[in-house]
C-alpha cells in the first residue's frame, strides 16, 4: 500500500526521472572499425551509449556497401552519447588515442583505405581547442608526428542496423575479427599494456 501511495505521487520515480532528465552530449570519433570504436567507448563510466555509422564523404544515404568500397569518401565513425556530469570531453579524448594507431594515415590495423582514417569530429571551437592540444600531447608522448584528422562536424549517418553492438550481438566473431586484424598487439606495441 505504501509503495503504491509513493507510486502514484511520483516520490518512488523522481530519482529516476532525475537521472533521465540528465543532459546528454554527442562527440564522433573514426577510429578505423567502427565495432571496436563502439566497444572500447561502452566501456567507459558516464557514456550511455555508442552508434556505429559514416562520417566525412560527400554522397547521401551512405550504404556499409560503398562506404567499404571506398567511394562515398565517407570513415567508419562512432556517436557517442555521454553525461558531461559523469564524464567530460577531456576525458573521451584520452581514452580514444591509446584505442588507434594515430601514426598511419589512411588505415587502422588490418583495415586499409580511408574509409578507416581515423578523426576526430568538432562541433564548436571548444572542442576543437582539446582536441587540437591532445594531439600535440600524443606527438610529444610518441615522439612522432599524429595523422589522425581534427575535422569540422559533418552529418552522422547511422549505420546499418546489423552493424550496431556488433561485439556484444556476435561476441566469438567479433573477438576473433579484432584478435586477427591485429589491433590490440599494435595497440600495445604503441601504448603499452595499458592500451584496450
Amino acid at each position: 500500500m505504501k509503495r503504491a501511495l509513493l507510486l502514484a505521487t511520483g516520490l518512488l520515480l523522481s530519482p529516476l526521472l532525475a537521472q533521465a532528465e540528465e543532459p546528454i552530449a554527442k562527440a564522433y570519433f573514426a577510429g578505423g572499425c567502427f565495432w571496436c570504436t563502439e566497444s572500447d567507448f561502452e566501456k567507459l563510466d558516464g557514456v550511455v551509449e555508442a552508434v556505429s555509422g559514416y562520417m566525412g564523404g560527400h554522397a547521401a544515404n551512405p550504404t556499409y556497401k560503398a562506404v567499404s568500397a571506398g567511394v562515398t569518401g565517407h570513415t567508419e565513425a562512432v556517436e557517442v552519447h555521454y553525461n558531461p556530469s559523469q564524464i567530460s570531453y577531456e576525458a573521451l579524448l584520452a581514452h580514444f588515442w591509446p584505442s588507434i594507431d594515430p601514426l598511419t594515415a589512411n588505415a587502422q590495423f588490418c583495415d586499409k583505405g580511408s574509409q578507416y582514417r581515423s578523426a576526430i569530429f568538432v562541433a564548436n571551437a571548444q572542442e576543437r581547442a582539446a582536441a587540437e592540444t591532445s594531439k600535440a600531447n600524443v606527438e610529444k608522448q610518441l615522439g612522432k608526428p599524429v595523422v589522425t584528422e581534427i575535422n569540422d562536424f559533418a552529418p552522422f549517418t547511422a549505420a546499418e542496423s546489423y552493424h550496431q553492438d556488433y561485439y556484444k550481438k556476435n561476441p566469438v566473431r567479433y573477438r576473433y575479427y579484432r584478435h586477427g586484424c591485429g589491433r590490440d598487439a599494435r595497440l600495445e606495441q604503441l601504448w603499452g599494456k595499458t592500451s584496450k
